[in-house]
C-alpha cells in the first residue's frame, strides 16, 4: 500500500482506534497510516457527495444520448452491410455499458471473485454461451456485465428483457440496436416473436453471452413465499434462496440457439458478510465484495424435449440452492478461484467521456458566475435540482422494493410451476 512495514511501538492496528482496516499489516508506521487514513477518508467523502454522483450520472446520460444518435446514424448501413453495422453497434454499446462497469470496478473498487473450473476457464469469451444468473440483488445485472467485461464480450452481450425497456433512452435504445430479445410476458404473443429474434442471432459476427434470469423477477420474501406455495401445489421441490425458474423462456432460448451457442454458464452470485449492495452505494463509492460461482455445462447435455428441459432446469436450481446454502455456511463456493484481471478499457472510456463533457460544463458555470445574473443563476439551480431529482428517480428504479409485481400471482401457473403467460427476463 505504499507505506513501510515498521513496528508500531506500543500497539497494533487491532488495538489502535484509528487503525480500523483489518487488511492492514499487524504492525505498521502509525503516523504514515494516519496520514493515509485521512487521505482516504477525504476521497471517500468526495465520492459519497451527491455532486459527485450527479456528475457521474450527467456524463452517463449525455454520453449515452450522443451514442444513441450515433447508433441511429448506422441505420443506412444495415441494408448495405449488416455485419459491419452490427460490429459498429457492439463498439458503441460498449461505450455506454462499460461506464457502469467502470463505476463498479474503478469508482467503488468492488472486488469480484470468480470460482470456476480452471479447465473451462480458457473457453470463456471464446464461445457463445447462455448465462443463467440468480436474480437476488439490486446490482446483479452489473456483476453480470462485469463478468462479460472481464472476458471481452460486454459490447455484444444479450439479454431477454421486457418490451417496455426498449423505449427507455440510453440503455433501452442501445439494446434495440444490439438486437436484444424483447418480450411482452404473454406467452401466446411471445412464442413467435422471441423465437424469431433468437433466430436472428444465429449469424451474429461477434462472440456473445445471452444473460438469462430464469426466475423472471427479483427475489423478495413475498415473491418467494408465493413461489413456494406454487411449488407445494405442483409437487415441485421447494427452494430456499431462489424463486421457481420459468422454464418456457429457457427452453425457447436453448432450442433456437442450438448449433450457435456451445454451453450454458450456470452462474450463482452472492456477497460476503451479508452485504446488500445498491446502485446508490456504488455511486457513493462504497466497496462491496462479490463472489461468483460459474459452471460450464455443454449444451448437448440439455434435453431438447420441453418437458424434460423443464425438469432439467428445476434440478439445476435445486443445485444452485445447495450452492447458496453452502456459501451461507462457509462464506465461499466450491472449487478453486480463478480471477481474470480488470481490463483498463472501461476506465479509459469513462475518462474520455468525462473530459469531453465536463470541460464545456465547467466553462458554462464559470460564465454564469462571472455574469452575475440572478435570474440565470436561479434558472441553473432549478435545472440542477430537477436533474438531481431525475437521477435519484432513475437510481430508485433499481431498488428491490421498486421491482415489478410480476410473479406475485399464484393463480396463473402451469404444471411446471411457472406463469402461463411469461418468459424469464430481466426485470
Amino acid at each position: 500500500m505504499g507505506w513501510s512495514w515498521i513496528c508500531a511501538i506500543g500497539c497494533s492496528h487491532s488495538q489502535h482506534p484509528l487503525l480500523l482496516d483489518t487488511t492492514i499489516p499487524e504492525y505498521i508506521c502509525i503516523p504514515e497510516y494516519i496520514k493515509y487514513s485521512r487521505t482516504m477518508s477525504l476521497v471517500q467523502l468526495l465520492k459519497s457527495h451527491f455532486l459527485s454522483q450527479l456528475i457521474i450520472c450527467y456524463v452517463f446520460l449525455v454520453s449515452g444520448l450522443l451514442i444513441n444518435v450515433l447508433q441511429l446514424c448506422t441505420l443506412p448501413l444495415w441494408p448495405l452491410n449488416k455485419q459491419l453495422a452490427r460490429k459498429v453497434n457492439c463498439r458503441l454499446a460498449y461505450s455506454i455499458s462499460s461506464q457502469l462497469v467502470a463505476a463498479l470496478e474503478w469508482w467503488s473498487g468492488t472486488e469480484c471473485v470468480l470460482y470456476t473450473d480452471p479447465k473451462t476457464y480458457p473457453l470463456y469469451g471464446k464461445e457463445n454461451a447462455i448465462v443463467v444468473l440468480n436474480h437476488s440483488f439490486e446490482i446483479d445485472f452489473l456483476c453480470g456485465w462485469t463478468f462479460c467485461e472481464r472476458f471481452g464480450v460486454l459490447g455484444s452481450s444479450k439479454v431477454l428483457a421486457k418490451k417496455e425497456l426498449a423505449y427507455v433512452p440510453v440503455i433501452g435504445w442501445m439494446w434495440y440496436f444490439l438486437e436484444i430479445v424483447f418480450c411482452q410476458r404473454k406467452w401466446e404473443e411471445d412464442r413467435k416473436t422471441v423465437a424469431q429474434s433468437l433466430q436472428n442471432l444465429r449469424d451474429y459476427p461477434e462472440n456473445y453471452w445471452f444473460l438469462l434470469y430464469c426466475e423472471g423477477t427479483r427475489f423478495t420474501p413475498k415473491k418467494h413465499e408465493i413461489s413456494m406455495q406454487v411449488a407445494e401445489t405442483k409437487g415441485l421441490p421447494k427452494l430456499k434462496y431462489h424463486l421457481l425458474p420459468r422454464t418456457k423462456g429457457f427452453w425457447v432460448t436453448v432450442q433456437n440457439l442450438r448449433g450457435t451457442v456451445k454451453a450454458v454458464y450456470d452462474s450463482t452470485l452472492n456477497f460476503k458478510n451479508n452485504e446488500t449492495p445498491t446502485l446508490l452505494g456504488i455511486l457513493s463509492g462504497k466497496k462491496y465484495h462479490a463472489d461468483l460461482y460459474v459452471r460450464r455445462i455443454p449444451l448437448e447435455l440439455i434435453p431438447e424435449d420441453e418437458s424434460e428441459c423443464a425438469d432439467w432446469l428445476h434440478k439445476l436450481y435445486q443445485e444452485k440452492d445447495r450452492f447458496q446454502e453452502g456459501y451461507t455456511q462457509t462464506g465461499r463456493y466450491p472449487g478453486p478461484i480463478v480471477n481474470p484481471p480488470r481490463r483498463p478499457w472501461s476506465l479509459i472510456n469513462w475518462l474520455f467521456w468525462s473530459c469531453l463533457l465536463l470541460y464545456p460544463l465547467g466553462l458554462l458555470f464559470a460564465q454564469l458566475v462571472i455574469s452575475g445574473s440572478v435570474r440565470t443563476i436561479l434558472a441553473s439551480i432549478v435545472l440542477c435540482t430537477a436533474a438531481s431529482v431525475g437521477v435519484r428517480w432513475m437510481i430508485g428504479q433499481t431498488e428491490i422494493n421498486k421491482s415489478s409485481n410480476y410473479g406475485s400471482n399464484t393463480s396463473r401457473h402451469d404444471n411446471n410451476g411457472q406463469s402461463r403467460n411469461a418468459l424469464g427476463d430481466a426485470s
